[in-house]
């Protein structure tokens, strides 16, 4: 058990991100970015959905193994 490297903080488990599709996601970097993010895709290695930057909504990916940590807002309730 002493051989098992500790796996480091940036590894995600894409597993956790499926829960936020469709949701609004503040996502840190390891480059120190840190930004909402409307995610809509998460594949094995990037996530997919919208960042805004430049007064719109952009489409945008980002690598798994650069997001350092993500919260996702809690679903929107619907009328029906």
């Amino acid at each position: 058990m002493e051989n098992i490297r500790q796996m480091p903080l940036y590894a995600q488990n894409t597993w956790g991100l499926q829960n936020c599709i469709y949701r609004f996601t503040y996502l840190w970097l390891r480059n120190g970015d840190n930004f909402w993010f409307f995610l809509t895709t998460v594949g094995e290695s990037r996530v997919y959905g919208y960042r805004f930057f430049g007064g719109r909504w952009n489409q945008y990916s980002v690598a798994v193994r650069d997001i350092v940590n993500f919260h996702c807002s809690p679903p929107t309730p619907t009328l029906y």
